[in-house]
């Protein structure tokens, strides 16, 4: 079972035009089609193809994974349409998005906040979010969503145009208890990075669960095994409130082969004035 170690990093943020120290709000967010074109998306012939041929396999597949797959943290699990892997979580339910910052950029000179990027609910419905903050140092990106398809698959009446209200996972507010169990779920990556030689496919579905448990701080590891390509995607961890977001899945070492997680002391450090913690 591969581990994951937490880390933390001091702070250098990017924002777009914000308001009393938060993210600009969004009072409409634009209703994209059920099919979608070139005009709509805006991409690439290859990229658009891609984007149309994720969404018919996430609609004709079930999520890979444990048998016991939580459908409100799935449904708040978007992944990345381009053709590297990539995923968010939905952290508020009028369309907020935490993902990793090397996501969308490597550095500060690669970044362009108005540039549009698309996601896929696990319901199938696309989504365009612009880059609202921006944080390389503790690896962390907010997006907001700015147009949004209906759902194509399940009965999700909240994406409606008239309120646009997003699937979305709390988070939580204390580091999970040693042996707790936890959840992963993301976009893996379509090849297998561990083998050498020769490139392999991984044969994975667009969206993937795994599980394992939390070993805690002291060493910086925990067991949540995690496929490949899960960068940003959310850890979760199941309470008597419901499902929380306890950390967030970065990035792995080629050397080590140790994946690497965000704590949930960092993310509510980032997300703190932007996002209601409760």
């Amino acid at each position: 079972m591969r581990r994951t170690k937490f880390y933390s990093a001091p702070m250098e943020l990017t924002r777009r035009q914000t308001r009393n120290g938060t993210p600009a709000s969004n009072p409409h967010i634009t209703h994209l089609p059920s099919r979608l074109l070139h005009s709509h998306t805006k991409l690439s012939k290859e990229d658009h193809a891609l984007l149309l041929f994720k969404q018919a396999r996430l609609q004709a597949s079930n999520i890979l994974g444990p048998a016991a797959v939580s459908q409100s943290a799935t449904s708040a699990t978007p992944i990345f349409a381009q053709a590297e892997a990539g995923t968010a979580v939905c952290i508020h339910d009028s369309g907020l998005l935490l993902t990793c910052a090397h996501c969308i950029a490597d550095t500060k000179a690669e970044l362009d906040v108005s540039k549009p990027y698309l996601l896929l609910f696990a319901s199938c419905a696309v989504v365009t979010a612009h880059c609202a903050a921006w944080d390389p140092k503790r690896d962390l990106t907010l997006l907001e969503i700015t147009a949004a398809q209906r759902p194509l698959r399940g009965d999700d009446s909240s994406l409606a145009p008239q309120h646009w209200q997003f699937p979305a996972l709390g988070i939580a507010d204390r580091i999970p208890k040693v042996g707790t169990k936890l959840l992963c779920i993301g976009q893996p990556g379509s090849e297998d990075l561990e083998c050498e030689g020769a490139r392999v496919e991984t044969g994975y579905e667009v969206l993937c669960a795994s599980n394992g448990k939390f070993e805690g701080y002291a060493d910086g590891q925990d067991v949540c095994w995690t496929y490949w390509g899960h960068s940003g995607a959310p850890l979760v961890e199941k309470t008597v409130q419901g499902e929380m977001l306890v950390g967030l899945h970065s990035s792995w070492g080629e050397e080590t082969a140790m994946r690497r997680g965000i704590g949930i002391e960092v993310i509510r450090e980032f997300v703190r004035g932007k996002v209601d913690l409760g």
